[in-house]
């Protein structure tokens, strides 16, 4: 332990050294990481000559999957990964077994309660993830009274590029996160915000408002920003997911107020619903239950599963269920899942079920798993078919 902490001080003495005055033996502003070549390999960089031993834990690694970086005799510690296809990773050091996200690179990202640093590898399949010089929308986190949750909640609302200035009236997609996220996840590791205004900007896609609750009945708010509710706190967090009391907000709640305090078009026919995985199956709930509210839907990494950790089964009754929502009818439901993804197996058997009640479904399946790298995929393919 006492190793580690003169390490952790050590790095932190060499960041504070410009601003404290001292003569330091290497400065900050020196070290480069991460280093992207032109074949799309990476270099990464860490000056610690104190450290043991540094591993290096990637996006693009294999699960529990580390690479050690190598010593030189300045005390920088480097290594190179790829090539890296054209994506968005995210990464941290291992600095003798204690995590430590790039002090080179000010791209981080918070995915639940863990915190990494972020690379984006430039090419065709990452375009629509980057900031280009395009028109922009607006991005608002929204407090609303949830009476169905007895609290008042957050929601991030995107409204697209001149929705400011046009008058116009929009169509609405709810967009969900999975178990483990919050309201911030579909912005800040799922890109909505770019993809959609690239998607916008190339006519690819219809002008929409795009609602991004927190999922969490318990919740309030993303962590750091929820107000105190130890009630709240204490009726399960992540593990109500399947109570449907979430699903049962968004109608009574949710999309009530947006309505009333956003331009939006009226009409089922003008409402999507999409999530990933517990969103996923929160969607599923909301085509089941709910059919009248939407006419698209998009399932991501999420289907027909056997019962959740507490022993309940998710989708009791699902003949009857799919039945409603197959006589009530949809525009379009999309099922999108990855083949290594530990869901595969039951988004191939709700798109089974679906055919065999000869109801039509959309299904794409790609590589990869349970992963920001299919979602954001998965966002990008079925924005285009919403709404027309």
């Amino acid at each position: 332990m006492k190793n580690k902490l003169l390490t952790f001080l050590g790095i932190m003495f060499m960041l504070s050294a410009n601003v404290t005055g001292q003569e330091a033996p290497w400065r900050f502003s020196r070290v480069e990481s991460p280093q992207i070549h032109a074949d799309r390999s990476v270099t990464f960089n860490l000056f610690a000559p104190a450290a043991s031993e540094i591993l290096l834990n990637g996006g693009w690694m294999g699960w529990g999957e580390n690479v050690a970086l190598v010593k030189n005799d300045t005390g920088l510690w480097s290594v190179t990964a790829g090539p890296l296809e054209p994506e968005i990773y995210t990464y941290a050091f291992y600095v003798d077994g204690v995590k430590v996200l790039d002090p080179a690179n000010t791209s981080v990202v918070r995915d639940g309660r863990r915190f990494e640093s972020m690379l984006l590898i430039p090419g065709e399949r990452s375009a629509l993830y980057m900031v280009r010089d395009v028109p922009h929308g607006t991005l608002s986190k929204v407090w609303y009274e949830s009476p169905t949750l007895e609290m008042n909640r957050r929601m991030y609302v995107y409204t697209p590029p001149g929705y400011a200035e046009s008058g116009d009236r929009y169509p609405v997609l709810y967009l969900l996160h999975g178990g483990g996220g919050d309201e911030d996840a579909w912005t800040t590791l799922g890109r909505t915000c770019q993809i959609m205004d690239n998607l916008i900007a190339e006519k690819r896609c219809r002008p929409m408002i795009v609602v991004m609750t927190n999922g969490n009945p318990g919740d309030a708010a993303a962590p750091g920003e929820e107000p105190v509710l130890e009630e709240a706190r204490q009726r399960g967090g992540i593990f109500e997911m399947g109570t449907r009391r979430f699903e049962e907000s968004l109608v009574k709640d949710v999309i009530p107020f947006v309505e009333k305090h956003y331009r939006t078009l009226a009409g089922s026919e003008n409402r999507a619903v999409s999530g990933l995985s517990m969103g996923g199956m929160q969607t599923m709930n909301l085509g089941f239950d709910h059919p009248e509210m939407f006419s698209y839907y998009g399932v991501m990494s999420m289907g027909i599963t056997g019962k959740d950790r507490s022993g309940r089964n998710w989708f009791q009754d699902v003949e009857a269920r799919m039945q409603h929502l197959k006589e009530y009818g949809y525009q379009l439901y999309w099922v999108g899942c990855g083949t290594d993804d530990f869901l595969h197996d039951a988004a191939v058997n709700l798109v089974e079920e679906m055919k065999r009640h000869d109801m039509e479904v959309v299904y794409l399946e790609t590589g990869g798993g349970h992963t920001w790298s299919n979602w954001r995929i998965y966002l990008s393919e079925l924005a285009p078919l919403l709404f027309r």
